[in-house]
Order: C-alpha cells, then structure tokens, then sequence
C-alpha cells in the first residue's frame, strides 16, 4: 500500500472525496480515474476549480482543444456534488470494494 494510500485509508473525507471525483469523471464519459497518489498531488490545491483546470492542462490537454477548462470542470463539480449529496459519509464501505480503474477496463471489453 503506498503512502497515499495509507493516508486515504485513515481520511473518510478524503477517500470519499476521492470517490465523488471519479464518479464524476466516469458520469461523464471520461476515460480516466484519479488514484490515491494523483488526488493528494492536487489537494495542495485549495480551489477546486483550480484543481480540476491543473489535472486538465497537465494529463489531459487534448480535451481543451475541445472544450473550455472551465466548462468541464463545472460538469465534473456539478457531478461531484451530486454523488457527495446522494451518498454522504455512510458509503464509504462500499466506495472501497469498488475498483474505477476496473470499471474502464471492463466497459472496454478488456
């Protein structure tokens, strides 16, 4: 387990946060997922917007050829919010049994 990880594993906001994230990304139709290590490298960014547009420019800079950084990081929090108002802090059971780079890999057929 990595150091990320490990400190996932004793932060339920984070870990969920985490969740909230790549539900988000996955309600979308994008084809990625933060892990422990991706997520804690942005936390340093306080603004989640900035967060977001950061993660885009960097690992994702062919989608704003498309579409603005602002426009998709608002459908990402939209989502986000969503999925943190639907589920709360009792779901965090069930977020750990669930695999989103699994979730990919299967809905390609893999």
């Amino acid at each position: 387990m990595s150091q990320a990880q490990r400190r996932h594993a004793t932060d339920p906001a984070a870990e969920l946060e985490l969740h909230a994230y790549n539900s988000a990304f996955y309600e979308l139709g994008l084809r990625w997922h933060w892990d422990a290590a991706t997520y804690d490298a942005l936390r340093d960014i306080p603004c989640r917007t900035e967060r977001l547009r950061t993660y885009l420019e960097r690992h994702q800079s062919h989608l704003l050829k498309v579409y603005d950084a602002e426009f998709l990081s608002d459908a990402i929090e939209v989502r986000r919010n969503r999925y943190r108002e639907d589920r709360g802090t009792d779901d965090l059971d069930r977020c750990r049994r669930y695999s989103w780079a699994g979730a990919r890999t299967e809905e390609v057929g893999h």
